[in-house]
C-alpha cells in the first residue's frame, strides 16, 4: 500500500482550520494544570495476553488495581476489512487479515520486554457498543500515558530498502503515522515510545529520534517529555494537530480530548465544527472561562 507524505497546508483545508479557530480565537496564554494520569480505581481495561500454547486471546475486563503493567500499540489503520476486530478475536477469526501481523508484533515485543499483557485499539474495544467506545476514547490518553511501553509500528518504513538515495530515515520522515490525528496523543502521552519498522526492527525512541520528530511535527522537544505537557498552553497543543487528519470528521476534535484534559460524550454525525464547538466549551469549563 502506498502512503502519502505529510501534506502542506492546502486551500481546501480551510474547513477544518476554521473549526480549529473556534477553539483558537481566544488565544490567551494560560496554563491548565496537568494532573497526573494515575490509574483510576473505577477504570476498566481489556487486554490481550499470550497463553501457554503461544496463542493470544482477550482477557476479562480488569478493574483499577487489577490492571497489570502492559505494552500498547500505536499504528495507522488500514481499511476496516483489513484490521482484526474485537468480534474476530471472540470468534477465533482474523489471522489471515493484514492487521494481524502488527498485533502479533506488539505481543512478541512485549514478551521480550517482560510484559505479558498488551493492548491494541483495533481489537480490544468492542466498537459495536457505543457506550464502551465513548468510554474508551475518553480514556485513551490515560491508557497510553500509563503504558509501560508504547510500540509505534510504522507500516510504511522498512530497513530492508536498498534503493539508491533512499533509506529508512527518509521513509521515517515521510511516514503516514506523523499525519494522523490520533497518533498525536500516542506520541506525547507515554513515557516510553519506541519506533519499529514494518519488519519489527528497532529504529529508535522518542528521545534518540527527538530532533527528527520535532522537525517533522513542529512539536517542541520539551513537549515530548511526558511531564512537561502542562508547560504548553491549550492553544499551542491544538496547533500541533492542525495539519493532521482523521478518517471521521468528528475525530479531529475527539482525538484532542486527552491532550486538552477534558471529557465529553461522542456524537458521531454532529460534524467537525460542532465537535470543535463542544470541545471549546469543555475547555472553557476546565479553564474557568480564561480560554
Amino acid at each position: 500500500m502506498a502512503f502519502s507524505c505529510i501534506r502542506p497546508v492546502e486551500r481546501r483545508s480551510r474547513q477544518y482550520c476554521s473549526c480549529a479557530a473556534v477553539c483558537l480565537r481566544f488565544v490567551i496564554c494560560i496554563q491548565i494544570e496537568y494532573a497526573g494520569c494515575s490509574q483510576d480505581p473505577n477504570q476498566e481495561m481489556r487486554f490481550l495476553r499470550y497463553d501457554s500454547t503461544g496463542e493470544f486471546s482477550l482477557t476479562q475486563d480488569l478493574l483499577g488495581a487489577d490492571i497489570p503493567k502492559y505494552a500498547i500499540l500505536s499504528h495507522t489503520w488500514g481499511a476496516d476489512a483489513e484490521e482484526v476486530s474485537f468480534s474476530d478475536l471472540v470468534n477465533g477469526t482474523g489471522k489471515n487479515k493484514p492487521g494481524y501481523d502488527k498485533i502479533k508484533f506488539c505481543g512478541e515485543q512485549g514478551r521480550r520486554d517482560g510484559l505479558q499483557f498488551f493492548w491494541v485499539d483495533t481489537c480490544c474495544i468492542d466498537k459495536s457498543n457505543n457506550t464502551e467506545l465513548s468510554e474508551a476514547i475518553n480514556s485513551m490518553f490515560r491508557w497510553y500515558h500509563n503504558a509501560a511501553k508504547c510500540y509505534v509500528y510504522l507500516a510504511d518504513v522498512s530497513r530492508s530498502d536498498k534503493l539508491e538515495n533512499w533509506s529508512w530515515e527518509a521513509a521515517f520522515r515521510q511516514s503516514r503515522w506523523f499525519s494522523r490525528g490520533w497518533t498525536l496523543q500516542e506520541l506525547v502521552a507515554p513515557a516510553s515510545v519506541g519506533f519499529f519498522s514494518k519488519e519489527g526492527e528497532w529504529l529508535g525512541d522518542k528521545q534518540s529520534l527527538g530532533r527528527w520528530i520535532s522537525e517533522i511535527t513542529g512539536i517542541p522537544s520539551k513537549a515530548l517529555e511526558r511531564d512537561y505537557l502542562h508547560s504548553f498552553t491549550i492553544a499551542e497543543r491544538l496547533l500541533w494537530q492542525q495539519h493532521r487528519e482523521t478518517k471521521r470528521a468528528e475525530d479531529k476534535a475527539y482525538s484532542l480530548l486527552g491532550i486538552c484534559r477534558v471529557y465529553m460524550p461522542l456524537i458521531y454525525g454532529e460534524g467537525r465544527e460542532n465537535a470543535f464547538k463542544r470541545l471549546h466549551e469543555e475547555i472553557q469549563k476546565v479553564s474557568k472561562g480564561e480560554f
